[in-house]
């Protein structure tokens, strides 16, 4: 069969022939029609995520959509290594393949599971938003941020404050259900200064893209301004400032923050694919808005280096439909 291949550790993959998984007693044969890049992804191809694997070759990709022998439409993930999602087919434990709904395109589903998993699985299993609460999103430009701003207002927060370092995709963001922005591009007493003045009129949670200077500045502007002993939930979703910070420990004892993780590890494996499949159920009803360009899978030497974090790059897979 035709696939996405990584040859070796931080080679962009290459289009080829890898033979056709064959599937166990408890999984089920998908012909894939649309799997897309994510930052998880791009990370596990290059060898460098803490979930990625040293077995070469693979076939990359973590997720995708596509159609079983009986005619039904799923989304499904994590196909057993060295089998990724970016090939003609995929075999996938029953339990990680989700029925998608008849008003859901193969190509939204694709472009949207990801990034928008990783806000819906953080509000709801880790932060547990309520009705009526404040979020803070850091690092709300790019798509997995965007999302996190239109799902939280889904889910019933009653102010959104956002992110990030690109002006106009800040502006833009008010639009999709911000009611708060602020650049990253000040200096830090600024930018503290700034945080402050949020956590002092209150934030509950924080979700947080970027780790780096921009998390730290967060925690110690929330344990300066915070209300006293008014719990903010700081859920630590992905690191695209940096993979380390210092935090002084004081700012943990003086404040009553809870610092936590969302993803693979921290989450059980079938919470996230049920958050998944709760995200996908509300795509369509939530209008939930997000950019991306189809690419053939042939493509995909070519369309690797190109990809961003402004729309989502969607492989379509000739035959998988």
């Amino acid at each position: 069969m035709k696939a996405a291949i990584v040859l070796d550790a931080g080679r962009v993959p290459v289009f080829g022939d890898f033979k056709a998984p064959v599937p166990s007693a408890d999984e089920k044969l998908v012909s894939v029609s649309a799997a897309a890049i994510s930052q998880v992804v791009k990370s596990r191809a290059s060898g460098k995520h803490y979930s990625s694997g040293n077995q070469f070759p693979f076939i990359v990709g973590i997720d995708g959509v596509g159609r079983l022998d009986d005619g039904r439409r799923v989304y499904f993930v994590l196909p057993n290594a060295p089998y990724g999602s970016m090939a003609e087919l995929a075999a996938v434990r029953s339990a990680q393949c989700v029925e998608l709904p008849e008003e859901l395109d193969d190509v939204t589903a694709a472009a949207i599971a990801n990034p928008g998993m990783s806000s819906w699985a953080a509000y709801q299993e880790r932060a547990k938003l309520r009705s009526g609460e404040t979020v803070l999103i850091n690092g709300a430009t790019g798509t997995s941020g965007r999302l996190a701003v239109q799902i939280a207002r889904y889910l019933g927060a009653s102010k959104v404050i956002a992110t990030g370092r690109n002006a106009d995709s800040l502006k833009d963001l008010e639009g999709l259900g911000a009611d708060v922005t602020i650049p990253l591009v000040q200096d830090k007493s600024a930018l503290e200064d700034a945080f402050k003045e949020q956590f002092a009129s209150g934030v509950d949670i924080v979700i947080d893209y970027l780790w780096g200077e921009s998390a730290q500045s967060l925690l110690i502007a929330a344990a300066k301004a915070g209300k006293d002993a008014v719990p903010i939930r700081y859920v630590q979703v992905g690191s695209i400032s940096g993979a380390e910070i210092s935090l002084p420990s004081a700012v943990l004892r003086s404040s009553a923050i809870t610092l936590m993780g969302s993803g693979i590890g921290s989450i059980a494996l079938d919470r996230i694919i049920n958050a998944t499949a709760e995200l996908l159920r509300a795509t369509v009803p939530g209008n939930f808005k997000i950019a991306s360009k189809t690419v053939p899978l042939s493509d995909v030497e070519n369309a690797w280096p190109l990809d961003d974090s402004n729309r989502r790059t969607v492989f379509e897979i000739v035959g998988g439909a």
